[in-house]
């Protein structure tokens, strides 16, 4: 059974860091963050998505086209569907509370 475990996580840990990095500096992400299941035993490659936190830079369009362009562009990194919650829209201290304490940083710029 650990091994199941290790193997689903070590699905998401294989993530191309470069290829994110790259993204977030073409988006203008200021920092990208993993949470949920993907960062967890949970995990599972099959029928789970991602889900990540945003925080865009402040020069980068505060549209929805970029949004939705940055959201689809992972989607076809990690090959799989993508949440994508932004950091400042973030209000429920709880949820604030639990993705803080499992997140995984990806990229700071």
């Amino acid at each position: 059974m650990e091994q199941s475990t290790g193997a689903r996580r070590s699905a998401v840990l294989s993530l191309d860091r470069d290829a994110i990095a790259q993204l977030c500096r073409e988006f203008g992400v200021r920092r990208l963050a993993v949470f949920g299941s993907a960062v967890t035993e949970r995990f599972n490659p099959e029928r789970s998505d991602v889900d990540f936190l945003v925080e865009f830079a402040d020069s980068a369009p505060q549209t929805l086209s970029h949004y939705f362009r940055f959201k689809g562009a992972l989607e076809a990194l990690v090959d799989r569907s993508v949440d994508l919650v932004e950091a400042g829209a973030l209000r429920n201290p709880f949820i604030i509370e639990s993705i803080e304490a499992s997140k995984e940083d990806l990229y700071a710029a």
